[in-house]
């Protein structure tokens, strides 16, 4: 072309969890059956959607007013609904101008990053969901700046690598938090978020945390909200309901913004949010209609419920099957629905494989692996997928040096989800010794 058109962080932009799913298909036309155990989605794995939440929103769309545009905000009855359960807990103080509905989480995540200054970096945890990381990559148009989860500490911020980090780097504007993780399944204790909070005091920076598994917590933790202890520190908490009804094809997501009355800069910068959502219109109305009437139903505790308790059985399988395979490093998954497992140093090559029946199959994996620059958790993922049918997410694909793989804990049927993770325990010993 005349010009480059491209953009400088368009390099950045990936997005493992789905990409793989195009390998799963071509494996599934040569006849291997697939368990897809690399995407959050729990309706897609099989947990039905209550009677009494599709009535609501049944009901909701006979409505005429569900069709129609709402504020650029997000309907205001919503937004107060979502201030109030803020402003209950007695912290911080919002009112509902101080919320923004989204197309889902993930559109929020691009309007954050994307309407920084472009030398404003924000560092994020590493491993990091990677719509995070690609999306303040693409914003810079360099490599994610990040702080290291340790595997070695339940997952928790390595509190001193990040004070470093922000010290040492000027650019530094912004901390990001995921709490509960994605991709670790980690739960962190109150004065991990208080020290976090403290850096960012301390260095003059703003917080994003992301919190749409806040209240998918099991094991006996607890954690605290991140509005419950800011204090005077701007900040945004990204919440949704596409993990919690759960509802993802909604795809509606929304941000708390926090004390941008504290702050003359921030405040410009969360108006920039606004002005680029006013340009956009507004999100989709139905989903914003139906919150209030489904988080407020006596039957929404009693299922949030349920769900937790099989997460939590779910995770216990998981830890028990797995923490005894030599060569990985494993964490109780105490919130969301994930757990990662680590390899640990020099166990993986480039020479261990699994046995392949299907030579068509032999042949696509094999060419796979062999193209430059395929990290050594993704060939083992390639010959777990091409070997079991069991599809799980590269560890390198989150944005970190730790080798290892990311798997849901969806699979609702109890004999299947443990004949999975018995399944991947018997490939690990394998490949590994191969």
């Amino acid at each position: 072309m005349r010009n480059n058109i491209v953009h400088i962080g368009a390099g950045e932009l990936t997005y493992e969890i789905r990409a793989i799913v195009e390998i799963a298909e071509k494996l599934q036309k040569l006849g291997i059956k697939t368990n897809m155990e690399n995407i959050g989605d729990p309706v897609a794995k099989g947990e039905k959607i209550p009677l009494w939440m599709k009535e609501i929103v049944a009901d909701l769309a006979m409505k005429d007013c569900s069709y129609g545009y709402c504020a650029t905000k997000g309907l205001l009855e919503t937004r107060q609904f979502l201030a109030e359960m803020t402003n209950r807990r007695g912290k911080a103080q919002i009112t509902p101008d101080d919320i923004i509905f989204f197309n889902g989480l993930g559109d929020a995540i691009q309007k954050v990053y994307g309407l920084l200054r472009r030398e404003a970096r924000v560092i994020g945890p590493s491993p990091t969901y990677s719509t995070h990381s690609s999306g303040e990559a693409a914003h810079a148009g360099q490599k994610p700046v990040c702080y290291r989860l340790d595997p070695d500490n339940n997952w928790y911020p390595d509190l001193d690598d990040l004070r470093l980090s922000v010290k040492y780097n000027p650019a530094i504007s912004g901390i990001l938090i995921i709490n509960p993780d994605n991709p670790t399944g980690a739960v962190y204790p109150e004065r991990i978020l208080k020290e976090i909070v403290a850096i960012a005091r301390e260095y003059d920076l703003f917080l994003i945390c992301d919190e749409i598994y806040q209240n998918l917590v099991f094991n006996g933790q607890a954690t605290k909200p991140i509005s419950d202890l800011i204090g005077d520190v701007p900040a945004i908490s990204m919440k949704g309901i596409s993990k919690e009804l759960p509802w993802p094809g909604a795809r509606c997501g929304w941000i708390e913004v926090y004390n941008a009355d504290k702050d003359p800069v921030f405040k410009r910068y969360i108006q920039s949010i606004v002005d680029s959502k006013m340009v956009e219109v507004c999100s989709t109305t139905l989903p914003q209609k139906a919150i209030p009437r489904i988080m407020s139903h006596p039957e929404y505790p009693v299922y949030l419920e349920e769900r937790k308790s099989r997460y939590e059985r779910c995770s216990n399988i998981a830890y028990r099957i797995l923490k005894e395979v030599p060569g990985v490093m494993v964490n109780r998954t105490n919130g969301a629905f994930y757990m990662s497992v680590a390899f640990k140093e020099d166990t993986l090559t480039h020479d261990q494989t699994l046995p392949i029946d299907n030579r068509e199959v032999r042949a696509l994996v094999e060419g796979l692996v062999s193209q430059p620059g395929v990290s050594l958790d993704k060939r083992f993922v390639y010959y777990l997928l091409a070997s079991t049918g069991i599809c799980v997410v590269p560890l390198s694909s989150f944005f970190t040096p730790q080798r290892g793989f990311r798997i849901t804990l969806l699979e609702p049927d109890e004999a299947e989800f443990t004949r999975i993770f018995e399944t991947i325990a018997a490939n690990i010993t394998a490949y590994l010794n191969s």
